[in-house]
């Protein structure tokens, strides 16, 4: 990773749950499964964006490989990228049980990762960009379509808030996680909420277009999460 200023915002710093630690790391997967078909969302992620054999891809915030290694399998290259070096490992791990060798692990995040090989056809993130203030999202995104070949795809799913009863909804989600998943998921969203940097529908909407997407599908649950398909717009010739 290249130097960056000082005014940057710090990305490698864990407002929320903390990646570095290994207990953390171990239970991620056990704990996203108790609320989340994890397999299901990664197959319909790979049918939106419609990957084939020759494409590049990159996932950010990869966590522990999940969607990486199943695109793996399906794609010619896919770079899993990273801010916590403990998932990196856990991911290069379960990468090498399953003999999957097209994988680039890289440690970085949407502010520090440069991307030097060839344009990427796709990029996906879960989960990972609400970790950054708005003004640092539309940066990022920025970012991610200077990565992309004219007409490739992002997917980004995260936690988006719908503006209409968005307290009830946040609470009815909360009380749900904590029915299905525990107390301790339902503290850890509810830190989420407090503490990180989930944002409106509308913003994530606006900041997507302002970066140089279009947004071609959209899927809301709950109004609290959202999945958003997009291609990279193509420039006009004048």
């Amino acid at each position: 990773m290249a130097t960056t200023p000082a005014w940057q915002f710090d990305e490698m710093q864990h407002t929320g749950m903390d990646f570095t630690s290994t207990p953390v790391v171990n239970g991620y997967d056990a704990r996203h499964q108790t609320f989340r078909d994890v397999d299901k969302e990664n197959d319909e992620i790979i049918a939106g964006l419609g990957l084939q054999e020759t494409h590049v891809v990159a996932d950010f915030g990869c966590g522990t490989g999940a969607f990486a290694i199943k695109a793996a399998k399906k794609c010619a290259q896919v770079y899993a990228i990273d801010i916590s070096e403990p998932m990196l490992k856990q991911a290069e791990w379960l990468a090498r049980t399953r003999l999957i060798k097209n994988i680039v692990f890289c440690h970085g995040g949407f502010l520090t990762y440069h991307h030097a090989g060839t344009p990427l056809d796709a990029i996906t993130t879960s989960l990972a960009l609400h970790h950054l203030p708005d003004f640092w999202k539309q940066k990022a995104l920025l970012r991610l379509n200077e990565m992309l070949t004219p007409g490739g795809r992002l997917c980004l799913v995260d936690v988006v808030v719908s503006e209409e009863h968005c307290e009830a909804n946040i609470e009815k989600w909360i009380a749900k996680l904590n029915r299905v998943s525990g107390s301790e998921m339902a503290e850890a969203v509810t830190r989420h909420i407090r503490k990180e940097h989930s944002t409106f529908s509308w913003i994530v909407e606006g900041l997507l277009s302002r970066a140089g997407f279009t947004i071609d599908r959209t899927d809301y649950h709950e109004g609290v999460l959202a999945r958003y398909f997009c291609t990279k717009a193509v420039a006009q010739v004048v």
